[in-house]
């Protein structure tokens, strides 16, 4: 029972917030700029939109084309359900294994970039060979990241990773956690196709990399395609703010009413990081692309600093 209400809140969480978090950045922008934006909620209408039209499919594209929206989507999914987003409820069947969440991940990119190339438009072959080089540098960077706080907590489960930091107390007071949080804000970053990795709301040829490779999708496959970034966005967000900012350990009771607190609090934190990565959009410029590992090389030097902190401090996190 405990597997299935897992699942159940897991999904419903992931699947309503990711959306928002979406349009809260564009909001900030928006209002960074003087102006009024579009809602917050302007992604959940797009979504509904683009699911009821049918959609352009090129004669010469085979069945990678059709499959990969729904494989984007599907790995994006599986692999949010691996990360908690709270730790109130955690079926010991889930072991959420950090490895087996970058290595789904790693498989839908690789299905986007071959699609992109299957219809053989230049924009997508471009758009996959930057997505190539930018995944080959940062994809380091997340393993050493990861590889820290495990070895801190002494499992490669995120449960048990998530479980040992709320002993901690205030991780990001700890050297270690705040070599591995400034790595994870740009990996998160580079990830999620941001600002000044990428930017999503262009499409000029110098500087699309994942707008380059979706451009030849439209109606239900554009939805799933830009649903499955949005999941995989918060994925990424929630690896963040519970490890870095673990919030259960507040929280002295159980039962349902600390399950909804938890969930309330950990919405606050993506709501806070959503804020914080608008505000890095808005002052930071799109780097060329010949300077982006100059910053996957920063992130993987952070991460690496962590691992030393570790060893000097021999093994102690508090």
């Amino acid at each position: 029972m405990n597997s299935i209400v897992y699942l159940l809140i897991q999904l419903l969480v992931i699947l309503l917030v990711a959306p928002f978090v979406n349009g809260l950045i564009k909001k900030v922008k928006a209002l960074s700029q003087k102006r009024k934006g579009a809602s917050v909620f302007q992604m959940y209408f797009d979504l509904y939109k683009l699911v009821k039209k049918k959609p352009v499919v090129s004669n010469v594209s085979s069945w990678i084309f059709h499959v990969t929206p729904y494989i984007v989507f599907a790995t994006a999914l599986a692999a949010a359900l691996l990360v908690p987003v709270t730790t109130k409820i955690l079926p010991p069947q889930i072991p959420g294994d950090f490895i087996m969440v970058v290595s789904i991940l790693a498989l839908g990119r690789f299905f986007l970039m071959i699609a992109a190339l299957d219809t053989a438009s230049t924009f997508g072959g471009m758009g996959s060979s930057r997505e190539a080089m930018i995944s080959a540098l940062i994809e380091p960077s997340i393993l050493i990241s990861m590889f820290t706080v495990a070895l801190i907590s002494r499992s490669t489960s995120l449960p048990q990773i998530m479980e040992t930091v709320q002993k901690v107390g205030l991780p990001l007071a700890h050297p270690v956690y705040i070599m591995v949080g400034l790595a994870l804000l740009i990996i998160i970053l580079a990830e999620t196709c941001r600002i000044p990795v990428d930017d999503p709301a262009t499409h000029l040829e110098l500087t699309m990399v994942h707008e380059a490779m979706i451009l030849e999708y439209s109606g239900r496959h554009l939805a799933l395609l830009e649903y499955g970034a949005a999941v995989k966005q918060l994925v990424f967000m929630t690896l963040f703010v519970n490890i870095l900012i673990p919030q259960d350990q507040m929280i002295g009771f159980m039962g349902l009413g600390a399950l909804i607190l938890s969930l309330l609090i950990y919405l606050l934190k993506v709501i806070l990081l959503a804020l914080v990565m608008g505000i890095i959009e808005v002052n930071t410029v799109k780097l060329k692309l010949f300077s982006i590992p100059n910053l996957a090389a920063l992130s993987f030097i952070l991460a690496f600093l962590g691992v030393l902190q570790f060893l000097i401090l021999g093994g102690k996190h508090v």
